[in-house]
């Protein structure tokens, strides 16, 4: 892909990420067993729009910023401004519509460190959390619902659902899984929590404990590493990157595998929330899948696109 003929029709990319979120509003549209309307149903084909949109967010930010930060003040007030504003767009439309709360998150994290990356300074980042902090408890108590602190707290509260039959269940079950596949697992297919089903989402949010009882922490481990050998291979790609827009898109996608990686295996091991996000490459799913896979190739495509013909003599 080329990156810069992708960026230049950006009214283009944000219509299309806006059209794929309002669809949901549409028939077309229908809710998972979280209740999250969340997919894009066309016959036997399902789309998640939160994920595909990953792509289209990441490319535009990084042109905005990359715009910012060669022709105006990127650390000025109207410019941290604009950026706050593009992203809170793109998250309130995902939550407002899908309560996709999972993947706004993950849109957050990028946002972070692709500003961090392009060099708006620390205490833009210490104004910002200063504001979160001051929101966050009118958002707490009017805004989410009582299941969705119950399931951001249940990691760290233990008398939220004490019997574990409902918001630990999943947690409980990945933990038992996890534990019991010890160092080397019981074996592929053989595994008592994930193939009973009492391991709920195994192919999605909970493949890395099916991965722990089956194959062990051995595997566990090898998993852990080949996703970090991508998210170092995605920053040195962006480090020789020929110009910022494409240093802030290789960023963007390695701070897109890094929460996502954090986040799901956290859920598994519970120490974080359940909030139905994947283990990037590993868990099940169609625009999961594809959209990283198409991010991988805007990478690929950084890294061996020519350098600008001023430096090619200097090799």
């Amino acid at each position: 892909m080329d990156i810069d003929a992708l960026a230049e029709r950006w009214p283009v990319l944000v219509g299309f990420e806006v059209l794929l979120i309002l669809l949901l509003l549409t028939p077309l549209g229908f809710a998972d067993n979280t209740g999250n309307r969340a997919w894009l149903r066309f016959g036997f084909v399902g789309i998640q729009p939160a994920e595909d949109n990953k792509i289209f967010f990441i490319i535009v930010l990084a042109a905005q910023i990359s715009y910012l930060k060669n022709y105006k003040n990127l650390n000025s007030a109207l410019s941290i401004f604009l950026l706050i504003l593009n992203c809170l767009f793109t998250i309130g439309l995902i939550v407002g519509i899908s309560k996709d709360m999972g993947s706004a998150l993950v849109y957050l994290f990028i946002f972070l460190v692709m500003l961090f990356a392009a060099g708006v300074r620390i205490y833009w980042f210490v104004i910002g959390l200063a504001g979160i902090a001051a929101v966050t408890p009118f958002f707490w108590t009017h805004v989410l619902s009582q299941h969705y602190r119950d399931r951001i707290l249940a990691p760290y509260d233990g008398t939220i659902d004490q019997l574990g039959t409902g918001i630990r269940w999943q947690t409980n079950q990945s933990k038992i899984a996890l534990a019991s596949g010890q160092l080397t697992g019981t074996g592929l297919y053989n595994g008592r929590q994930t193939q009973s089903g009492a391991l709920p989402e195994k192919q999605t949010d909970f493949i890395f404990s099916v991965i722990g009882e089956e194959l062990g922490m051995i595997a566990c481990v090898a998993v852990i590493v080949l996703l970090l050998l991508i998210i170092i291979r995605c920053i040195k790609v962006g480090m020789h990157a020929t110009n910022t827009m494409s240093m802030l898109v290789c960023f963007g996608v390695a701070g897109w595998i890094i929460f996502q990686t954090f986040e799901n295996i956290g859920m598994c091991i519970g120490v974080a929330p359940v909030i139905g996000v994947t283990l990037p490459f590993f868990s099940y799913g169609g625009s999961s899948i594809v959209a990283l896979f198409a991010a991988m190739g805007m990478v690929s495509g950084i890294k061996y696109r020519p350098k600008p013909e001023r430096f090619r003599s200097l090799g």
